[in-house]
């Protein structure tokens, strides 16, 4: 069981701190409703879950592969970043403010959860991140599947988690603010996007 909570720490450490996605995820729930925020953080819960599977398994020989190539993967990650930060602009500044909320239906949950798993895979930092907690405990000499589908699991609940409150917090944001204070956040949750993908792309 230890190799489960390995996972549970890796997936929190990497799902807690503030990032673009985490942002990305309170919008989504604050403009759809709570299950279309939990279909966005399941769908990043879903990336962490395969990174973690990839660096237990071999995330140092891939990590080393990606080296070579982690300028154009960081161009990549801005260039996604940037368009749906600007995406999100546009789309805050053509929706009137007392518009009524949508009905969210199935294909939209899936087409939301597949957009953040995407998203969620092109940050370069994440099979890094998991690279070093595997090798830093270990886990990738231990014999057997187990151990590695334990850490992933622990992983993916952990991520999962912390994305469902992030989508609760979106859906009472929904609720709870006023159109304008809505609109205002989602603005400044865009443009902290957009300065993520600078940052990317400066390398900072």
């Amino acid at each position: 069981m230890q190799a489960f909570f390995d996972g549970m720490v890796a997936g929190y450490g990497i799902a807690i701190p503030v990032g673009a996605v985490a942002i990305l995820i309170v919008g989504a729930a604050m403009r759809g409703g709570f299950r279309y925020g939990f279909s966005a953080g399941a769908g990043a819960a879903t990336a962490d879950l395969l990174y973690a599977l990839v660096a237990a398994v071999a995330g140092s020989v891939i990590a080393a592969r990606l080296e070579p190539w982690s300028a154009q993967i960081r161009a990549v990650s801005a260039a996604v970043l940037a368009a749906i930060a600007v995406w999100g602009l546009v789309g805050i500044r053509r929706r009137p403010e007392s518009a009524p909320d949508l009905g969210v239906r199935r294909s939209d949950l899936i087409g939301n959860y597949l957009r953040f798993l995407g998203i969620t895979i092109i940050n370069p930092l994440t099979v890094v991140y998991f690279t070093t907690l595997v090798l830093g405990s270990g886990l990738g000499r231990q014999q057997g599947l187990v151990p590695l589908a334990l850490f992933a699991g622990g992983a993916f609940l952990a991520s999962l988690s912390w994305q469902t409150l992030l989508a609760a917090a979106g859906a009472f944001g929904r609720r709870g603010l006023s159109p304008r204070a809505r609109a205002v956040t989602l603005v400044v949750g865009n443009l902290v996007v957009l300065g993520l993908a600078v940052r990317i792309v400066l390398g900072a």
